[in-house]
């Protein structure tokens, strides 16, 4: 297949920003990236926009990528809105990939931006996570959710109410509790994976938090749905991501000498199957696909960012992954292997519980923290001797996987 690199990414920083527009989000991302590929704006032939709250949270149900870059002074070319939940960010650059490949255009522009928090608003801030699942369907799951490994749960923590939060929070307790149940997964080993990857956050400057936590603190949070606490879980997140992406053809014209290849990308969405078969999970449905076609073996990679909505995210998807044999996630993360230092960092950004987790710019944040490492530009949190590096990004959530998951592989240029 036609190779396909990206020149440049760019990324805010991550937070709650009650004064910034996904407008200005989306300038401030697209400037970053524009410099990093050393492109100009006439430069971009085709783009690609995903955002997945502004239809509930302001009323612009439509054309939000032509909203959004109409001001910046892109006119003329096809502008591609994506929604495909938290997976948009990646499933906007798999089509931007597959438009290059088809040689329908040499330099293209994938944007993700997101505003979540609007604290006028915060029911609908909860209500539109639901939007992330079958609405149709929403009481049937919530039951089915609820029923699943509930012996799991310490008698003291039952039919305690916690408040407020995402539907999406008892849907990934509920997968937890079946790891649990099945592997002898601990809540202490998500606590250790949640500590790992705030301490990564104390050295990424852009990420919405930046405390480090011990193993301890993690536990004795305030308890969301068992077994997560509130360190265990992504937080509400405003923020945009930027990247252009070329053919090589487009790369000489560019004369980007700081390029990453593009070396495979697959979509996935889920499958019928039982809750606790996870031999059959859409993640590694995905990364099976991804690899093939990069043409690579797990023990290849040299770094990884997973889509870590809740601590338990992260074990299953570096089983998913395929770092660590099936059900061993939780004691490969004990054991220190995905830790800095360790034998395949993972979520050296501090990943979404940390870094943040703005969702239709998700996936490209991702890249450009893989994409820094690559470079060999991390700093304090570079992994040494990147060549090799891989994203896991997940989207919804339909009966008790998610919706949509991508796998990409990155791969130093030169």
């Amino acid at each position: 297949m036609t190779d396909v690199f990206i020149a440049g990414i760019g990324m805010t920083s991550l937070g709650k920003f009650v004064d910034k527009s996904v407008k200005q989000l989306t300038h401030e991302a697209v400037s970053l990236a524009l410099v990093d590929a050393d492109a100009q704006q006439s430069d971009i032939q085709a783009a690609w926009f995903s955002n997945t709250r502004q239809g509930l949270l302001e009323g612009q149900n439509g054309i939000r990528g032509q909203c959004a870059l109409r001001p910046m002074g892109f006119q003329g070319i096809p502008i591609t809105n994506v929604e495909n939940a938290c997976a948009s960010g990646s499933t906007a650059l798999l089509q931007a990939v597959a438009h290059i490949r088809a040689q329908m255009c040499d330099i293209a522009l994938v944007v993700g931006a997101e505003k979540m928090f609007f604290p006028e608003k915060r029911d609908a801030m909860f209500r539109a996570f639901l939007g992330g699942t079958d609405i149709h369907r929403l009481e049937e799951f919530q039951a089915m959710v609820s029923k699943l490994a509930v012996d799991e749960i310490p008698a003291q923590f039952r039919d305690i109410d916690t408040g407020q939060r995402s539907f999406f929070m008892d849907s990934y307790a509920a997968q937890a509790r079946l790891h649990m149940q099945r592997f002898g997964t601990t809540q202490r080993q998500l606590a250790m994976a949640a500590a790992k990857n705030h301490w990564h956050s104390t050295m990424n400057p852009a990420a919405q938090y930046q405390d480090d936590y011990t193993v301890e603190e993690v536990l004795n949070g305030r308890l969301i749905s068992w077994p997560f606490t509130l360190p265990m879980c992504a937080p509400i997140s405003d923020g945009g991501a930027a990247a252009v992406v070329c053919s090589a053809r487009g790369l000489t014209k560019l004369n980007a000498k700081r390029a990453i290849k593009i070396r495979g990308i697959s979509l996935a969405s889920g499958s019928n199957r039982a809750p606790n078969e996870f031999e059959r999970h859409i993640g590694r449905v995905a990364a099976t696909a991804a690899y093939e076609q990069a043409s690579i073996d797990p023990s290849d990679i040299s770094v990884v960012e997973v889509h870590d909505a809740t601590a338990y995210s992260e074990i299953q998807q570096i089983e998913n992954l395929l770092l660590c044999p099936l059900g061993e996630g939780g004691l490969f993360t004990e054991m220190g292997h995905t830790k800095l230092g360790g034998k395949v960092p993972v979520n050296p950004s501090g990943g979404l519980v940390s870094k943040g987790h703005p969702v239709g710019a998700t996936g490209i944040m991702q890249l450009h923290e893989l994409i820094t490492q690559l470079r060999g530009e991390a700093g304090q949190r570079q992994v040494p001797n990147c060549k090799i590096a891989v994203a896991e990004n997940g989207g919804g959530f339909y009966e008790t996987e998610e919706a949509a998951t991508v796998v990409t592989v990155l791969e130093r240029a030169n």
